[in-house]
């Protein structure tokens, strides 16, 4: 099982991307995030003319994530339980051949001393207590996206710079930790304990072709697939492309 997740910094943009990659990468699940368009204007007529199944939560200009796959999409659900009112488009998670995927397109938080990181704060709360709860409906259990957070320095171009900066500070990796904690496993790290494996770089000051990034995207996955796991890749190929999205995908494979 091929699953792989991309922040595609506006599906409008990015969409001839995107059926592109599907078409040749034929994953089983691909989790979007930033889609940056209103619910009624996914592009599901073209998706399904490819032959592929799509559940989606669309918000203008910000936010906004989906799952494509090939099979069908069962007991889908949208947002965070203890955050019903929140008007930002972030959750949403499906069941695929049994396997439970939570895509996530987590609080950025602008800078520690913002009030959106309160609001991030928040967040990763109500994030740890959903899916504590799906890991004892879901043994076989998925959650991926964008994270805006750098798990340790290795996952950092540029310790020093980013130290206590926002996505790279304690309090940040500590909620990080806090997911993991619940059962969840860093699927790269775990088969790439060191190393530079960076997923996202500003598009200022060409930090793509300097190779400057920060490892944000994650996929973290149960004990029960973490037998499964074969490989994870950062599909840089992509992110290398003519008007690409900031981050790259990952892929995960599952045997």
């Amino acid at each position: 099982m091929k699953i792989a997740t991309w922040n595609v910094n506006s599906l409008n943009v990015r969409q001839p991307q995107v059926l592109e990659w599907l078409m040749n990468q034929q994953p089983d699940v691909l989790a979007l995030q930033e889609l940056k368009l209103d619910q009624d204007k996914f592009p599901i007529a073209a998706l399904q003319m490819m032959g592929w199944n799509a559940v989606w939560s669309g918000q203008k200009t910000y936010n906004g994530v989906a799952l494509i796959s090939r099979h069908e999409l069962h007991d889908v659900h949208i947002g965070l339980p203890e955050m019903a009112d929140d008007p930002q488009r972030r959750v949403i998670a499906a069941t695929v051949n049994g396997v439970r995927v939570i895509d996530v397109y987590c609080v950025n938080g602008e800078s520690l001393d913002s009030p959106k990181f309160d609001y991030k704060r928040q967040w990763f709360a109500a994030l740890t207590h959903f899916v504590r709860d799906e890991l004892t409906r879901y043994p076989e259990l998925v959650l991926l996206g964008d994270f805006n957070i750098a798990p340790t320095d290795e996952d950092v171009y540029d310790p020093k710079k980013w130290h206590e900066q926002i996505h790279c500070s304690s309090e940040e990796r500590s909620w990080l930790k806090n997911l993991l904690d619940l059962g969840l496993h860093d699927s790269l790290r775990h088969l790439h304990p060191t190393g530079a494996f960076y997923t996202w770089w500003d598009y200022r000051g060409a930090m793509f072709e300097k190779g400057l990034g920060l490892r944000i995207d994650h996929v973290l996955v149960s004990a029960n697939l973490l037998a499964k796991l074969q490989s994870v890749q950062v599909d840089t190929d992509t992110r290398a492309n003519e008007r690409p999205s900031d981050h790259a995908p990952v892929v995960a494979v599952f045997g």
